[in-house]
């Protein structure tokens, strides 16, 4: 491969390499050691087409969910099962994984620009801007790159555009599904929000059993079902429904952590 040679975004693919593997590195035991990252589903990233596929997922930090997906896809596809022990799977990653961002979250430091070279695909927020509800028109050129990480790659999105959980998903999500027609692969994240701060770069507390459930592929007939069915199917996938949302009082949250205490098991 030339040194020099770049993605459809102009990024320079040794450069997007080496950071790929010196983030790794550093995030590494962010899933391994300071907490643990239980997996379910690696084998159903190694039977995804090259191209074209798109994940959907609940979102619960900036940074540290997509950074766990980056490990989880590498060590898959490196043949680890739900694992991510030994770190050597990320000396040759995947380089045509993105992640859609907030071109406005991207851009605020030093640090968020990296992570955007390593594949962000910036959009502007047509609802949310400086903290403040707005309204503005869709950008064409943000479809246009989602289209064009597609075509290189894989891309994931968190369609409910916030952290904050069992908001409504998006239509944006589902006109990219109806319009490109990706393998749509729901993914369910949790302890994330415990184990670090919003940003996801700093780590609030220590022995929090993290998760992720890769499920199987949708099946969607993109022809017929409306918007409206793609997006409430969506919420069910990723667990965000509104009907599954439930009010608990203090002793049952306490109760579900204890039991989460239970099944805590560390360095293993």
């Amino acid at each position: 491969m030339p040194i020099f040679k770049r993605n459809p975004f102009g990024h320079i693919l040794f450069i997007k390499r080496w950071l790929i593997r010196i983030f790794g590195v550093v995030s590494h035991g962010r899933y391994r050691r300071f907490n643990k990252l239980q997996i379910e589903g690696s084998e159903i990233i190694r039977d995804l087409p090259e191209t074209n596929v798109l994940f959907v997922s609940n979102h619960q930090t900036y940074f540290a969910d997509v950074a766990a997906m980056f490990h989880v896809f590498n060590a898959s596809l490196k043949g680890r099962d739900d694992s991510l022990k030994n770190i050597g799977y990320i000396w040759r990653p995947k380089l045509n994984v993105y992640y859609i961002a907030a071109s406005e979250t991207m851009k605020a430091g030093l640090l968020p620009k990296i992570f955007a070279y390593i594949g962000s695909i910036s959009i502007e927020r047509t609802w949310r801007a400086g903290g403040k509800d707005i309204k503005r028109q869709v950008k064409m050129s943000d479809i246009s790159n989602i289209k064009k990480a597609l075509d290189d790659g894989w891309v994931i999105t968190f369609p409910q555009g916030t952290t904050t959980p069992f908001k409504p998903i998006r239509r944006g999500t589902a006109h990219i599904i109806k319009t490109y027609k990706p393998v749509v692969v729901p993914i369910v994240i949790d302890g994330f929000r415990r184990a670090y701060d919003k940003k996801g770069l700093l780590i609030k507390k220590r022995n929090v059993l993290q998760s992720m459930v890769i499920k199987e592929p949708m099946k969607i007939d993109y022809e017929n079902e409306s918007f409206e069915e793609i997006i409430e199917r969506i919420q069910f996938e990723i667990e965000q429904h509104p009907s599954l949302l439930k009010v608990v009082t203090p002793e049952e949250y306490k109760r579900q952590e204890d039991e989460l205490n239970q099944k805590r098991k560390f360095w293993s």
